[in-house]
């Protein structure tokens, strides 16, 4: 209910009745905060749903939606029955198991709404490659950027994975490498108090300068200018750690996954 804004990764959302966002591990979150704005949110551990179906793992993909008709009354529907079904159950295993199955539903539903996973690239041999990359920067981009070494892991030529880039991206494997690296890096600088030499020394840059000009080519500032700018620091859940629920109303704990409401100043 009302009407705000929600950031995720540092790109701001426009929020009213209806807006679904979807917030993954690792992303930087700046929580609107206007008032009269209203909202549930939603988080859970990333191996609460192992072998359900929904591809929890999955390092990208849509983060917004504008909801309307069936699909709006369908998703409000499985979240209000979790928020319901937590109230009136006791926790143990019997309320998770059906706590996790209703989150499966929930999930699957966004996987079938459209743009709910990465558009297809040209081809199916295309889609396979850039997925396969995705996946291996998520495990390599703290050690290269190198899209020689992607190739190599992967089986396949430069130009193939540049080809896949390309078809689902608009951009080269080295860019799509380096917006990863540089995406890490302001999560890191807007959620963290670490200097900018060890952010850097994390991504695999072991000279201040050499990281401070990496950032300066793919973000268009300095690092200490983009922390700067930034002000009030953003949430992030970060690999190992919970995600943030906002300050404000407490937590409706179902174990895993968690709930709130969220409303005025902490959405």
């Amino acid at each position: 209910m009302g009407h705000g804004t929600h950031e995720v990764d540092f790109q701001t959302y426009q929020c009213r009745p209806g807006t679904l966002i979807r917030a993954r591990p690792g992303q930087a979150v700046r929580y609107g905060g206007q008032p009269g704005l209203d909202a549930v949110l939603l988080a859970w551990d990333a191996d609460l749903l192992t072998g359900l179906g929904p591809d929890v793992d999955e390092p990208a993909g849509r983060t917004h939606w504008q909801l309307a008709g069936e699909d709006e009354d369908a998703v409000i529907s499985e979240v209000s029955q979790l928020v319901v079904d937590r109230q009136r159950h006791v926790d143990g295993g019997r309320t998770a198991d059906l706590l996790r199955h209703q989150l499966a539903v929930l999930l699957l539903r966004l996987d079938l709404l459209p743009g709910g996973r990465y558009e297809p690239p040209a081809s199916y041999a295309e889609s396979v490659t850039f997925h396969r990359l995705r996946r291996e920067l998520e495990r390599t981009y703290r050690r290269t950027r190198r899209a020689e070494d992607y190739a190599e892991r992967l089986g396949c030529s430069v130009r193939t994975l540049t080809r896949a880039c390309l078809a689902a991206t608009g951009r080269s494997a080295k860019q799509v490498i380096d917006d990863r690296v540089a995406l890490q890096a302001m999560r890191l600088l807007a959620a963290t108090d670490r200097s900018v030499a060890e952010i850097g020394r994390q991504l695999g840059f072991p000279e201040p300068t050499n990281f401070g000009r990496f950032f300066q080519r793919q973000v268009g500032r300095t690092p200490g200018a983009f922390r700067a700018d930034r002000g009030r620091p953003a949430a992030a859940h970060l690999p190992g750690q919970r995600p943030p629920t906002p300050a404000g109303p407490p937590a409706v704990g179902i174990g895993r996954p968690t709930l709130a409401r969220a409303s005025d100043q902490d959405v």
